[in-house]
């Protein structure tokens, strides 16, 4: 697994003083050097289990999650944590829903690339213990891990001191998860090697920020509202620290079905930070095949109403946030019909987005069609997120 850069930013593409690239001091560029240095350096260690238990078997750089061998079985791991949504919480005092996030960004890696999720550790490092705002999290984990279907097998609380920093008087903290899949019996890892073109998309809708691109979220919305943002009013009822805080949906039981059934996966793309293009852009690496999206699911009125705040223009937008598109199968065609019938019996919303083409002189392509209000703010009706081959 290629280790991801927590950096939730994006570059600079607004109208107005917020700056997607720099909101919170963080760079775009450093963070990808910082991430590929680490990653080269971790890959150093994979020949020490050659012909071993837990030697690599998934050798795709930028893969959500990464896959050993242990006998005859394939096991996964990934690791990932909430970020700066964390201060959405610690404004509004309501910590319950991190635990849905943690599992989501955790587990539904390892469903992307075949993987089903069976079991999962945490440690939260934090200021100082306050035993009520430990119990909040950890029953909101419990929530989201039991609707997973994995079990939370092991954990740390690390006391720091004025190591861990945050907002207001209440405990500071940050929390990080790492999860353990196996391959189900009979099934195929997902590394987007069997992607040809035609195939179809398949987006599952999400109607939250989930847990990327907060640094953007809390900038916006700073300017807009001023340093207490979290009371300003979103809603009858609901602020706008309530809205945004909304929980990641978890989706591994819904793709981990599609393969139950028989469906033929050729990619997942969890679709976390870097937004559509970069999420899927690293599932389309090993053919340089392209993808024409026009008819994604429109963001959800708490995405839209911060994008439109802060005035950010649509590339940025897609570039920082799923824009109302969580996870996107790539698939056979005459599939595409019978994989959103199953994902909708979890409840999910899904549909055919798009389809994958061959790519042109210039390379990977991801083109967004963007569908009413949003169209009329291109020029020419469409956005072109492109990855020359090297």
């Amino acid at each position: 697994m290629e280790p991801k850069a927590k950096a939730d930013s994006s570059p600079d593409a607004t109208k107005t003083g917020i700056d997607p690239g720099n909101s919170s001091g963080a760079n775009t560029d450093r963070s990808r050097s910082g991430s590929s240095r680490a990653f080269s350096l971790a890959k150093t260690t994979w020949n020490t289990r050659a012909g071993a238990d837990g030697e690599v078997a998934l050798d795709v750089d930028g893969a959500f999650a990464n896959v050993m061998r242990f006998g005859d079985r394939l096991i996964g791991m990934t690791s990932d944590g909430i970020g700066t949504k964390i201060e959405v919480a610690e404004r509004t005092g309501l910590y319950r829903s991190l635990g849905w996030d943690l599992a989501a960004m955790a587990v539904d890696d390892l469903a992307a690339v075949g993987l089903e999720p069976t079991s999962l550790s945490n440690i939260i490092d934090v200021n100082r213990i306050e035993p009520e705002t430990i119990e909040e999290l950890m029953l909101g984990l419990a929530e989201a891990a039991s609707f997973a279907r994995v079990a939370v097998t092991g954990g740390e609380i690390a006391e720091l001191g004025d190591r861990i920093s945050g907002y207001g008087p209440g405990m500071h903290f940050n929390w990080c998860a790492t999860a353990i899949g196996v391959l189900p019996q009979g099934a195929s890892m997902i590394d987007g090697r069997s992607v040809i073109p035609g195939d179809a998309v398949v987006s599952i809708g999400e109607t939250g920020f989930r847990s990327n691109g907060f640094s953007v979220v809390r900038a916006v919305l700073a300017e807009a509202f001023g340093p207490e943002w979290h009371d300003a009013p979103f809603a009858p009822g609901k602020s706008w620290g309530e809205a945004v805080l909304e929980p990641s949906r978890i989706y591994c039981r819904a793709v981990i079905a599609l393969q139950s059934a028989g469906l033929d996966l050729h990619a997942v793309a969890h679709v976390t930070g870097g937004g559509i293009p970069g999420n899927l852009g690293r599932v389309l690496k090993l053919t340089g095949l392209s993808a024409e999206l026009d008819s994604l699911f429109p963001p959800g009125d708490v995405v839209e109403g911060v994008r439109r705040l802060g005035r950010l223009k649509l590339e940025a937008a897609y570039q920082n946030w799923n824009m109302g598109n969580g996870m996107l199968i790539v698939l056979p065609r005459g599939e595409a019909e019978k994989s959103c019938d199953i994902i909708s019996s979890y409840g999910f919303e899904a549909r055919t987005a798009g389809r994958i083409t061959a790519s042109g002189p210039d390379g990977r392509t991801v083109t967004i069609v963007p569908a009413g209000a949003l169209a009329a703010e291109l020029p020419t009706g469409a956005l072109a997120f492109v990855r020359p081959e090297k």
